[in-house]
Parts: C-alpha cells; structure tokens; sequence
C-alpha cells in the first residue's frame, strides 16, 4: 500500500472527562468514538499504515476500575467495529503482549484480526499492553545481527509521522526504534476532540517539512 505510516498517542481522555466533571469511563468512550472517526478519515488522508497506543504496559499501574473498563470497552468496540473493517478494506492486529490480556478480549481481538487479514485500504495496528522497550529487547534476541533484522522482528515499516493529543510532548514507550525519524506533531487538543479535521491538518503539515533523514537540504 502506497501511503505514509501515522501513529497516534491518543492522550487526554481523563483530562477531558474532568473538565466536564465526568468519570474517566466516559472520556475513553467518547475517545473511541473519536478514534471511529480517525479510522474512517486515515485513507483520505494518504494514511496507509495507522498504529494506536491504545493501552501501554505501564497502563496496568492505573485503578482496576479504571483497567477493567478499558478492556471491556476495547473487546466490545472490536466486535461493533469489525464488521464495518472489512466492508471498507480495513485491516485490524494489534501489537504488545496478550498473556496478561483477558481472554474474553484476546479471544475477540483475534478473531478481527483474522476476519480482516485480508482488508487493503489501511492497516490500522492496536498497541495494547505494548511497551516499546521490551518489544526491542524481544527482537534483539540472538540471531538479530543486524538493523534490517530488528526491524523485520518488530514488524511494521518505520513511522513518517508521530501524532501526540492532550498537549504532553513526549513519546512514553511507544514505537521508539520505529520513530528513529518520524516527524513529531504535538495536538493540544484532547483526543475526544481530535476531529478528522485535525487529523488532516497535522498531515498536511508533514507534507511541507523537509525529511533529510541525516542528510542535507538538496541545494534550491
């Protein structure tokens, strides 16, 4: 698929309820009702490749309320979604550790990735219980001699464009060999707001940046 690889840090989801004097339940319900709207607006956008911090391995030290409710609320939005994947070409997998997962969940999230393995507008990668340095060192186990095959062990093209939401600048563990030379884009804008307007916008901007990738400027 020709296109660029966006990944999302789809932060402020708790800072959005509290400012609406909300539980943090409904900001992660109405982020994945943003999230929805990003999936459908990625290939207008000249996405192919989108992967989502959906749920970072540090996310279990949150309260066991707050845990179980993400989970349930990703098993149940895999099942009302992917239906809807594979009418449109779009592809669902999802990268991090499953052992610790619920099984209701794993079991639902693999039968999407098998009911979508076949979809080729956009493959959309959910990184649940995902930590960027422990997939590095899982891909560095013997036999991984070189950059070509870390890279094939960790399994997506690098990343063109880093999208972060809520306003924090940082990466928190995420995609961390794969962004060697991503561009970054901080949003301000919590991602319950993050509107497909946004999306584009932040795309666009990548567009006019000059990637030199260690290099110099081509002289004008």
């Amino acid at each position: 698929m020709d296109g660029i690889h966006t990944a999302i840090i789809m932060d402020g989801n708790g800072r959005w309820a509290a400012a609406r004097s909300l539980p943090r339940q409904e900001g992660h319900r109405a982020g994945a009702r943003a999230l929805r709207a990003a999936i459908e607006a990625a290939p207008r956008c000249g996405i192919s490749t989108l992967t989502l911090y959906a749920f970072s391995s540090d996310n279990w030290k949150r309260p066991r309320v707050e845990v179980d409710a993400l989970m349930a609320l990703m098993r149940q939005a895999l099942i009302d979604e992917s239906r809807r994947c594979v009418k449109h070409g779009i592809r669902l997998s999802a990268i991090g550790r499953r052992d610790r997962l619920p099984p209701a969940l794993t079991t639902v999230l693999e039968q999407a990735e098998r009911d979508t393995a076949a979809g080729p507008r956009l493959h959309v990668r959910l990184a649940i219980d995902y930590s960027s340095r422990d997939a590095l060192v899982e891909a560095a186990r013997p036999g991984a001699a070189s950059r070509e095959e870390i890279a094939r062990r960790l399994g997506a093209p690098d990343v063109d464009l880093l999208i972060r939401t809520g306003g924090e600048q940082r990466l928190s563990d995420f995609l961390l060999w794969e962004c060697a030379y991503a561009e970054l884009y901080f949003s301000p804008v919590p991602w319950p707001d993050f509107s497909p307007a946004h999306l584009s916008q932040a795309v666009a901007e990548f567009h006019h940046r000059h990637r030199r990738f260690g290099g110099l400027t081509p002289a004008a």
